[in-house]
């Protein structure tokens, strides 16, 4: 016997398929949200209904946007010859946040993972490549600090040392990121002083 409506059973199953989110939180939010006022649920209903509606991919840096180039990559007042490569756009919000980086970024999309069937060809390596001109001075490898993400940094930096070998400085954040962590988690302390400490990769 169903002890909730098929509705709210619904529900709950969507909101299991939120990364992070199990059978108990699911069904916490969903019962949030059947005590929350009419007008609350409507207004959150539209928003999701309307979420893909004017978001693209800026085909500059790749990360999400309202406008294409974004407003970072066509800001006049960042520093261009700065780089910072992230795995998706989660780490941008992160960086924006916390440290007071003002460069450019690169959002990589994932990860290499050949377990997963995830190769280079799979994310933007090739165009973060092909951004690299005699302007740019730095490239900071931003992924996090588990085996994929350390896989990626790796082939990054062959690649980059392959086409201007000591003409860019590949920095990779310093090590007060315990490995394993997810830059969307760490604080804005550990955040901003693994910035701070990057060092030659």
């Amino acid at each position: 016997m169903n002890v909730l409506p098929a509705n709210v059973q619904k529900l709950i199953q969507y909101l299991q398929k939120i990364p992070g989110l199990g059978p108990k939180s699911a069904a916490r939010i969903a019962m949030f949200l059947l005590k929350s006022p009419e007008n609350y649920t409507k207004e959150l209903g539209n928003i999701i209904e309307s979420l893909n509606d004017d978001i693209v991919y800026c085909d500059k840096c790749f990360n999400i946007s309202t406008s294409n180039p974004c407003d970072i990559c066509s800001s006049e007042e960042r520093d261009k010859s700065i780089i910072c490569v992230v795995e998706d756009f989660l780490d941008v919000l992160a960086f924006e946040n916390g440290t007071d980086f003002n460069g450019l970024y690169h959002v990589l999309g994932g990860v290499i993972s050949p377990v997963n069937g995830v190769g280079p060809e799979d994310i933007t390596i090739k165009q973060l490549i092909a951004r690299l001109d005699d302007s740019i001075e730095e490239v900071i490898i931003a992924t996090n600090p588990n085996i994929e993400g350390e896989a990626t940094a790796m082939y990054i930096k062959e690649e980059i040392d392959q086409i201007a070998s000591n003409k860019i400085n590949v920095t990779r954040l310093a090590r007060g990121l315990p490995n394993g962590a997810d830059l969307e988690y760490a604080d804005k302390n550990t955040l901003k002083k693994s910035f701070e400490g990057r060092t030659n990769f």
